[in-house]
């Protein structure tokens, strides 16, 4: 029954373990090097990864608003991230770090955001891996200069096989996170909004390992259309992209670019952040504590101060002071939260505030407001997660229902009758993840299934084809699939889906030829993706395989892995690293651009929108 000499060892030792009566974990984690995947698994991740996964979910998460990203952070204990991330034992298959950009890291979506979630992390999840599948105008890896239509969803395309924990969108570029904090982006790097350095042209490239931020522990990313933003487990926050538009959009106080990540201090030392949104001209973050800060361009009163200025640093909205804010989703001038209004119920409004054109306030009218405003509207459900778009806002009860407000524009409220004044109801299929685009929404329900609508040009929505949606659709292409997250970028969705370990007994056919197993023609598994091949297309042994029980011993592969990791392999190997003389020549670079005076793309597309939006046409001038 055993199909190698290491399959065997692991059922002898394990048959001697029962026989002898002392087979507790202590002493099986000691042959770990030989375990089998789904063993392994549930060995060395047991109740405490299962109660720190629990946790986890307490404090909910908002998730990717339109080109600006939202995610918040889990609420662990230490004892949980410990067993999360750190105390793994070194000959875990899916779990030890092991090295620089050429190792296939491998992780687990299991800490997914809500805690009434029917899709949890329990034991099954922890044995399956997380592959992105990407569709619309998504950032293209074949030509620096250009994007690529995707009509329906496609996996994300890397030199190595990456097991996805989390991915933000932005509009041009994106990130994702895997469960060792390792931080990987790809699209296009102007500006900084990679993250890799100006030594470093990867524009049009595969996700790349973001160096700088490997020696933390990541728990989350965002993107906006400029920048992007990390949070670590320990709470701490960076930032990188382009600074040089006088909005304090990164939060340092200066107007400097910054192409490799820099935490922000000042305001926030001290303080551990739980969630972070970003838009494309500021970024609003919450504290564990539920605390909002807000920081970048004031037009419109978008960061809730009472006014209209720019903030160059984090501050705190004064405003919900004392209450606890759990949710943030930022727009292109305009925000919402969800904010526990009440210390002695758990019970979340949805506030809103900012450029209130269309009614993407939820207020009955196109007014602005310079302070987070309680939608009154929908005063009597509780909110527990919110999304933001260009001229919409999409709300989140904890009973899963969705409402949405603003413009009517492509279908994107989800209701056929909706005429935009006030706030409707789009959904109630029991949805438990909500994410916006520029002008779309994307929907999980309990039941893993993916549902959009709005507008639908460049293939955004997954349908197929290019056509606009007023109510939600099922993404017929993810049916089948175990969907676990959902991230929207500008005018691009993104999803990671689970797929486990594929058993022999359970598959009938190779997954390259397709030619049927029998009794000349074995069955093996490949130590990278984790499918099942024949010999013929499975000859080849590499010492990088992510699914190796022991990472230094070579492990089968199949052949289209083979090739991802050796071109991995090759990359690093003639990869630049920064050199501590060279990031001091990099950070006096960006202070000469910053001090030049020279007018950006940015600046100039940052002028045409506020110029519009005093004119009356703020609704189709953002990202065209």
């Amino acid at each position: 029954i055993c199909k190698d000499k290491v399959e065997a060892e692991v059922w002898i030792a394990g048959l001697k373990a029962l026989i002898s009566g002392q087979g507790g974990r202590a002493k099986i984690d000691g042959w770990s090097d030989g375990l089998s995947i789904a063993d392994s698994r549930d060995l060395t991740l047991g109740s405490p990864t299962n109660s720190s996964v629990c946790a986890s979910r307490d404090f909910n998460s908002v998730d990717v608003p339109y080109a600006s990203t939202a995610f918040s952070k889990s609420i662990r204990t230490e004892n949980s991230v410990s067993s999360e991330r750190s105390h793994v034992p070194s000959g875990s298959p899916n779990m030890s770090v092991r090295g620089p950009s050429t190792d296939v890291f491998r992780v687990s979506v299991s800490s997914a955001q809500s805690t009434t979630s029917s899709h949890g992390s329990g034991p099954d999840d922890r044995d399956a891996l997380g592959d992105v599948y990407l569709w619309g105008e998504v950032p293209s890896d074949k030509n620096a200069s250009s994007k690529s239509n995707v009509l329906i969803p496609k996996p994300l395309e890397s030199n190595v096989v990456l097991d996805v924990h989390q991915v933000a969108c932005g509009v041009k570029h994106a990130a994702l996170v895997s469960r060792q904090g390792e931080v990987f982006t790809w699209g296009e790097e102007s500006g900084g909004r990679l993250g890799h350095g100006m030594g470093k042209d990867v524009t049009g490239g595969p996700p790349q390992l973001v160096e700088s931020l490997a020696v933390s522990s990541v728990d989350f990313v965002a993107c906006g259309e400029f920048h992007t933003c990390a949070v670590t487990m320990n709470g701490e926050i960076y930032t990188w992209g382009d600074g040089t538009h006088n909005a304090g959009l990164l939060g340092h106080g200066t107007d400097v670019s910054h192409w490799i990540p820099k935490r922000i201090s000042g305001p926030l030392e001290g303080l551990r952040i739980a969630s972070v949104s970003c838009g494309p001209w500021h970024t609003a973050l919450i504290t564990s504590t539920g605390q909002l800060f807000t920081f970048g361009d004031g037009t419109f009163g978008v960061l809730g101060h009472g006014d209209r200025e720019a903030v160059f640093y984090p501050r705190e909205v004064k405003s919900l002071s004392g209450l606890k804010t759990i949710a943030v989703a930022c727009g292109v001038w305009h925000a919402a939260a969800v904010v526990e209004v009440s210390s002695s119920v758990s019970s979340g409004k949805l506030f809103t505030w900012g450029d209130g054109d269309k009614g993407r306030l939820g207020h009955g009218d196109n007014e602005t407001r310079l302070k987070p405003t309680c939608v009154s509207s929908l005063i009597d459900n509780d909110f527990h997660k919110v999304a933001c778009g260009h001229s919409l806002t999409v709300g989140l009860t904890t009973s899963g229902k969705v409402f949405t407000m603003g413009s009517t524009v492509y279908g994107q409220l989800g209701n056929p009758t909706a005429d935009g004044k006030l706030p409707c109801l789009a959904s109630n299929d029991s949805v438990e993840e909500v994410a916006c685009g520029a002008y779309h929404v994307a929907v999980l329900t309990s039941r893993n299934e993916v549902f959009t609508w709005g507008k639908g040009a460049n293939g955004r929505l997954g349908h197929g084809d290019v056509e606009d949606r007023n109510a939600p659709t099922l993404v017929e292409a993810l049916k089948e699939r175990h969907v676990k997250y959902i991230a929207c970028g500008a005018n691009f969705t993104a999803a990671i889906c689970l797929h486990k370990w594929a058993s022999g007994a359970e598959q009938t056919q190779c997954s390259a030829c397709k030619q049927a197993f029998g009794f000349t023609k074995k069955s093996h598994n490949c130590y990278n993706c984790g499918l099942v091949h024949c010999h013929s297309c499975s000859s080849k042994k590499s010492l990088k395989a992510s699914l190796a029980p022991n990472p230094g011993k070579p492990y089968r592969v199949c052949d289209s892995c083979y090739s991802k990791l050796s071109k991995a392999s090759e990359a690093s190997s003639v990869m630049p690293r920064l050199s501590g003389e060279n990031k001091d020549r990099l950070d006096k670079a960006e202070l000469r651009l910053a001090k030049s005076g020279i007018p950006s793309k940015i600046d100039l597309i940052k002028q045409l929108d506020s110029r519009a939006a005093r004119q009356g046409r703020k609704g189709e001038t953002f990202s065209l």
